[in-house]
């Protein structure tokens, strides 16, 4: 799932809610400018070279590459996650 899509889902159901968790996710992935290592490293897939951060009920998987942080999945916490694969 991406973003826009978590957005939309929750829009559909409750509109204050989406920008509510646009607003916190904004806020929270933002912070990763300042300290992109701030996230935890996924549980399911402590080997691999990816982080993540959570704005509930969501967890934003993430790598930073130079100095740039890309998020690469979005998951819903009640999903499993699959590994994250690494895009271009």
């Amino acid at each position: 799932m991406h973003f826009l899509d978590a957005i939309a889902y929750i829009f559909r159901d409750n509109p204050s809610a989406a920008v509510k968790f646009r607003e916190k996710a904004e806020k929270v992935l933002s912070r990763l400018k300042t300290y992109p290592e701030s996230g935890r490293h996924i549980p399911e897939f402590p080997d691999l070279p990816f982080r993540e951060v959570i704005v509930r009920p969501y967890r934003f998987f993430y790598k930073i590459k130079n100095d740039t942080v890309w998020v690469i999945a979005v998951w819903h916490s009640s999903q499993l996650p699959e590994e994250p694969q690494e895009h271009g």
